[in-house]
């Protein structure tokens, strides 16, 4: 049963008002003033205010206009005894959603209650709907229709409007900033405002405090004049820090003080200046282990990882290598303005077939490569890197077992690492990358204990 709220500073009328629903099964309360009302409304579930127009300081009419700001979810409908036309034009320009005149009639009270809950229930369904839709449609500069980019796209979707500090990580040239952008783009709130970026990696330790935060003139030999820092330059948007695993540690401690405080201190000030952004990080390090390692702040760590969000390397995006290269034979030819060419089966299947170590970055300065060589013709294996035609993937085979020897699920999972291993020449980080995995979770795999077999008849 939806909730309602009577608002009426004539007690006689609160009460009745409120005996007369109540004997109907309605759920409700009252309240003498529009203030009550506001501090009810944001402290309690409240679906239909039925309020009185002249009160005591705050009028029905500016309750309905601040219902409407503060909590447009919620419907009014107004008893007025001033039998104005005007009164009640006034009052649906504010945001009523009906309006009686007074005395008021039980019974027309609760047929516009009634209506008022259809038009709620109506409402709700048109959100949950558009909610479904909004998660169903892929986010454009995403591109591709793999299970795993669809359920990326459903994760940033998910919190693009809520102002939480995610963590985006994933391998080098996977695309983390196009994910940021992403976020910020969805924002409801956010994305009219700056979407400032910057490199952690890229910036010396030295000048990193002055970029972040900013400087005073007279801070250090070359500051001639005051600067805002990148916090301060995302006013109201967002500000992502990629590579944040590169951070030397005295940084992460003043990164963590400005993330628990919201406020900045430039290099050679003493004010404190809020800062209104939200903050997006990534890494294509595993955190985790820097903590482990004492290279990363544990506290720090937990700050930044509200939301993580992963994002897949391009070897596990299947069809999705094919979609890009052809988006990206668009972009390309485009900006030169060439002819866009076609792309061979044979080229197309060599293209599916390599591992992409590189990810998109790699793949997008192939397809640059293509277009320049073919010259506006079909793309073919002459005009596609020599790596990527020569690259034979990894065929593994797991020795056949005699019917007497019985392994565990581990064991062969043990077996099955260390034959990626060796067809690996022995590179971890590339092993590591064939199986999907980190470098911590392949050297916990290796060192796993061997499981002895069993040759008990069951």
């Amino acid at each position: 049963m939806p909730n309602v709220l009577l608002v009426d500073d004539d007690e006689d009328t609160r009460t009745l008002l409120h005996e007369g629903l109540k004997r109907r099964g309605f759920s409700v309360e009252a309240v003498e003033s529009a203030q009550a009302c506001l501090d009810w409304v944001r402290d309690h579930d409240v679906d239909v205010v039925v309020t009185d127009v002249q009160m005591p300081g705050i009028s029905g009419v500016e309750l309905c206009e601040q219902l409407r700001e503060r909590h447009p979810h919620v419907l009014a409908i107004v008893l007025t005894g001033l039998g104005t036309y005007d009164t009640a034009i006034a009052a649906v320009r504010s945001g009523a959603y009906d309006y009686l005149a007074k005395p008021v009639k039980m019974d027309a009270l609760v047929v516009a209650l009634e209506r008022a809950f259809g038009h709620l229930a109506v409402s709700r369904e048109v959100r949950r709907l558009r909610q479904a839709v909004d998660i169903a449609v892929p986010i454009p500069s995403l591109i591709g229709s793999s299970p795993a980019i669809r359920e990326m796209s459903t994760m940033i979707r998910r919190v693009a409007d809520v102002d939480a500090t995610v963590l985006i990580t994933g391998e080098s040239g996977t695309g983390k900033e196009l994910v940021a952008r992403a976020l910020h783009d969805l924002s409801p709130t956010r994305r009219t405002a700056p979407f400032v970026a910057i490199n952690c990696g890229a910036v010396p330790a030295n000048l990193l405090e002055s970029e972040l935060f900013g400087h005073v003139r007279g801070a250090f030999t070359d500051a001639k004049s005051s600067r805002a820092g990148l916090f301060l330059q995302a006013q109201g948007g967002t500000i992502f820090l990629d590579e944040i695993g590169e951070m030397p540690l005295e940084m992460q401690v003043k990164l963590l003080r400005v993330l628990q405080q919201r406020t900045v201190r430039p290099v050679g000030g003493d004010e404190e200046i809020p800062f209104d952004a939200r903050v997006i990080t990534a890494t294509n390090r595993d955190l985790q282990s820097e903590v482990d390692e004492e290279r990363f702040r544990e506290d720090l760590f937990y700050r930044i990882n509200v939301v993580a969000i992963p994002v897949p390397p391009l070897r596990s995006r299947g069809a999705d290598i094919l979609l890009l290269a052809k988006h990206l034979i668009t972009k390309v030819a485009s900006r030169g303005n060439k002819p866009i060419p076609s792309i061979s089966s044979e080229a197309s299947r060599k293209l599916v077939s390599y591992d992409w170590p590189g990810n998109v970055r790699e793949l997008e300065n192939c397809i640059e490569r293509a277009v320049a060589m073919c010259g506006g013709a079909e793309i073919d294996l002459p005009h596609l890197p020599t790596k990527v035609v020569n690259h034979q993937p990894a065929r593994i085979e797991l020795s056949t077992a005699e019917p007497a020897e019985m392994i565990t699920l581990d064991e062969m999972e043990r077996r099955y690492v260390r034959q990626v291993l060796a067809s690996v020449n022995g590179n971890k980080t590339h092993a590591a990358r064939v199986l999907g995995i980190d470098r911590r979770s392949l050297y916990r795999r290796l060192e796993a204990p061997t499981t002895s077999t069993s040759n008990d008849a069951p």
